[in-house]
């Protein structure tokens, strides 16, 4: 089992807890406030501490991811504490920073556990999760304030879907950056499909297909994070952005750019991704995975080997649907980005693939896991992969 996979998907509470909350959160959603209210939801181990605390500081906002232990993976809990208080303080606030609690993690992921967990019931968790999820995305895309993530630790899966679509990303030299859902049978969402295809050149592609990891000023040079600063200033950035009197963008930017300027860590490196970026534009412009495959077996370097060693343990539906979804929404907005994922998920998250790449990784964690159809070209119809994108019923279609 990959360290990246286990820090991603690991300590996901299970399905009793989770629905548990569910009915929790809906009694109290109309009494949130700030972060320490008493109202909110009790953690996994049924402290009094919420899984997120929403502090409000004179005309600023602080939301606080606070599942330390769990590296503050998303649940449905979470964003339905979230959303409300974002979307009042769209209106009464001049800035919202978002963090994450602890010292190893911004947000290593999602809930998919339990969503795997509940997959065949009849009220499946992923049929409510992905689209409250991909409505906070919308709503982080187009905010109407500055958005301010600082992503210092690991970021993936959910955890990119609550920072890359904000106005500010700040990373620092403890940032892991990765979508690696092609190992787990689901492909890049949370907009992935709308940021990934505009980080330039085939870099997005690659990203998506690979899951490769970026760390710490790789985040910045691939377009990820907008700034970085040294990890152990990002308290002392905070407070400086917190006092700002008036937090326009150029002020905010300003405020960012000093502390980035001051920053000490790989300021001399070259990106890390730079020597392979014309391989990476050559093999990842096939028109299709084979085509990417046979591409890297023609350059032949150790690179390349390594390329394709890594998309055989992807699942190979996986494979082709983020193709697909990579190259539709470099043509869509935010907006129809989300609501094409939201077409896929709805099909993929109940499908074997998923639930096997769960197994193999949480379950069994035999890092095995048995794909059906098990090769590319066993996904033989473009009819089968079109399925995924094909419209919902009218009453479940994501619609912003």
């Amino acid at each position: 089992m990959l360290l990246s996979e286990i820090l991603y998907y690991g300590f996901l509470p299970v399905r009793t807890r989770c629905l548990y909350r569910m009915v929790l959160i809906r009694a109290v959603t109309s009494r949130l406030r700030i972060g320490f209210s008493s109202h909110l939801l009790k953690s996994r181990k049924m402290s009094t501490a919420p899984e997120a605390l929403l502090e409000e500081i004179g005309d600023k906002g602080v939301i606080t991811l606070n599942r330390p232990k769990a590296l503050n993976a998303l649940n449905y809990n979470m964003i339905k504490m979230i959303y409300p208080v974002l979307k009042e303080w769209e209106s009464t606030k001049s800035l919202v920073i978002i963090k994450g609690a602890g010292d190893k993690a911004f947000c290593a992921g999602g809930d998919v556990r339990v969503i795997a967990d509940t997959a065949q019931d009849e009220d499946a968790v992923g049929d409510y999760f992905f689209r409250e999820e991909y409505i906070l995305n919308c709503l982080i895309g187009t905010y109407h304030v500055p958005y301010i993530a600082l992503i210092d630790g690991i970021t993936m899966g959910g955890g990119v879907g609550l920072s890359v679509h904000g106005q500010f990303r700040v990373a620092t030299e403890k940032t892991l950056f990765a979508m690696p859902e092609t190992g787990i049978g689901l492909f890049p969402d949370v907009g992935g499909s709308h940021f990934l295809p505009r980080l330039g050149g085939r870099l997005g592609m690659y990203l998506a297909l690979t899951g490769h990891r970026l760390k710490g000023r790789d985040v910045l040079k691939a377009g990820v994070a907008t700034h970085v600063c040294d990890s152990a200033r990002i308290g002392e950035l905070e407070e400086h952005l917190l006092k700002l009197d008036s937090p326009y963008p150029e002020d905010i930017q300003s405020t960012l750019d000093k502390f980035q300027e001051e920053s000490t860590f790989s300021k001399n490196e070259a990106f890390s991704l730079q020597p392979f970026l014309p391989q990476i534009q050559k093999c990842f412009s096939g028109g299709s995975v084979e085509e990417i495959i046979s591409n890297l077996e023609k350059d032949g370097s150790e690179w390349a080997e390594k390329q394709i060693k890594t998309l055989s343990r992807m699942s190979p539906t996986s494979l082709k649907v983020t193709f697909e979804q990579i190259e539709r929404g470099a043509h869509l907005t935010l907006q129809e980005c989300l609501s094409m994922e939201h077409r896929i998920v709805s099909r993929i998250f109940k499908g074997h693939d998923f639930r096997e790449g769960i197994r193999a990784v949480l379950i069994d964690k035999d890092n095995k896991p048995a794909w059906k159809p098990a090769t590319l070209a066993e996904v033989t119809s473009d009819d089968v992969i079109n399925t995924y994108f094909a419209p919902l019923p009218a009453e479940k279609e994501l619609i912003f």
